[in-house]
């Protein structure tokens, strides 16, 4: 390989990243310490911090009992608020529009209690193919509760014979074509399985032509991506922590709410004691008084202790920023391309994700087609000490993360790669000449 060990050593002296400010699993094979760690696609890495300032929480609670709702440093009452500023410029949206709540697709089904409104000929709930089940399952049961034909009120858009990722063009012009059928957009910003970066300003321009609402599951983009979701006019949209915000497994989720929506009393919404204003939750009141804030979507009081992994990663994030990390992850993914095009050719790989990089995050999805998923990233990860996502049954997924990836790292894939799939040349060369 033309990319050598002492290379990628020098590109992470000069290009170090903060992976000092993560806990890295040891490697389970491959002759070094650490893990190369590729799946934080799946889920992210513990920040170094996180423990600490959890068990300061814990604290609170074992000191003051029920008081800490108001007297810990950290009050548990308004601790929700704590968050809020800093997921709201991850997402590129303003404080009134953001809020950390929940898990994903309780998320979604919440928003889409708002925001899925059939009526008339306009029934139809637009998602990719290629969506991640969870989102698949949720559209197709909210078609349901509306007396729909899942089969028919859902759209799967699907990539061109031969190819693995949906064109922006093909998605504009079934909306230019089809749009008055279609009530409700609602793709993944990034694609769970090949790694594609969706034009979400163009999509969104075109739903709302086309009189649809648009709302983006961020699973795969919040904290991968720039996002510009107030600028881009998109109506909603929700995101899970635990995969590049590295808030631990199950991690809360985030809304976002266009401020345009923000106090509509037409909107429906389920409501429960967290919808109320805050100044009237203590009144015990039958009606609510909701904010016109996205607060006005909560339901149930945060869990503090879940808040509190979620809160440590964000106040990272907003100290390195995520254009700062975006500048990495474009850096650190091309070097790992470039070294997968020199290992795959002659092997039975292929790269799914788009090259152009304005066209991905962090993630290059590879297909295998000489062993299962499973069973190379079990190689990868007991043989070399490299843990990377396989989703059955060909697609293995690396994610070099700008915040704690290495150069090195992504190094060790690719040496990975080429000694569990040899060539005819290495297997010769490996093979003694009969009678020597």
């Amino acid at each position: 390989m033309t990319f050598t060990e002492e290379d990628a050593r020098r590109r992470d002296l000069a290009d170090p990243g903060h992976r000092d400010l993560f806990r890295v699993p040891p490697a389970e094979g491959g002759g070094y310490e650490e893990t190369a760690y590729m799946a934080g696609n799946s889920l992210g890495l513990q920040p170094r911090a996180t423990r600490d300032e959890l068990l300061g929480d814990l604290d609170a609670w074992a000191q003051l009992g029920v008081e800490g709702h108001l007297e810990a440093a950290r009050p548990w009452l308004p601790y929700h608020e704590l968050l809020t500023e800093q997921a709201a410029r991850l997402v590129g949206a303003l404080p009134a529009e953001t809020v950390v709540m929940n898990s994903l697709t309780v998320n979604l089904h919440l928003l889409m209690v708002s925001f899925y409104r059939p009526a008339g000929a306009r029934t139809r709930i637009v998602i990719e193919d290629a969506a991640f089940p969870s989102d698949s399952y949720a559209v197709r049961s909210q078609a349901r509760f509306h007396g729909l034909d899942p089969d028919t009120t859902v759209v799967r858009l699907r990539p061109r014979a031969g190819e693995d990722t949906l064109r922006t063009e093909d998605v504009l012009a079934f909306l230019r074509d089809e749009g008055d059928t279609v009530a409700l957009v609602m793709l993944g910003g990034v694609n769970f399985l090949t790694g594609e970066l969706m034009d979400l300003p163009a999509i969104t321009a075109a739903g709302r032509a086309a009189g649809a609402v648009v709302g983006w599951d961020l699973a795969h983009a919040a904290g991968n991506v720039p996002l510009r979701l107030h600028e881009w006019d998109v109506d909603f949209a929700a995101w899970c922590s635990y995969k590049y915000l590295n808030s631990g497994p199950g991690a809360l989720g985030g809304v976002f709410v266009h401020e345009r929506h923000l106090g509509d009393p037409d909107l429906p919404r389920f409501e429960g004691w967290w919808s109320t204003e805050a100044s009237t939750r203590f009144e015990m009141t039958p009606t609510s008084r909701p904010p016109a804030t996205v607060e006005a979507w909560q339901i149930s009081n945060p869990p503090i202790f879940a808040m509190g992994p979620v809160r440590t990663s964000l106040d990272l994030f907003d100290k390195v920023g995520m254009d700062t990390l975006r500048e990495r992850s474009l850096r650190l993914t091309g070097y790992l391309e470039g070294l997968l095009d020199e290992v795959l050719p002659g092997r039975p790989l292929q790269q799914v994700t788009p090259r152009d990089p304005e066209r991905r995050g962090c993630q290059l999805s590879v297909r295998t087609t000489g062993m299962g998923a499973n069973e190379l990233a079990r190689r990868l990860r007991h043989e070399y000490g490299v843990i990377a996502d396989a989703r059955q049954p060909d697609i293995v997924r690396f994610a070099p993360v700008p915040l704690y990836s290495t150069y090195h790292d992504c190094w060790r894939v690719a040496q990975a790669l080429a000694a569990i799939f040899p060539t005819g040349a290495q297997r010769a060369a490996a093979t003694p000449e009969e009678g020597r």
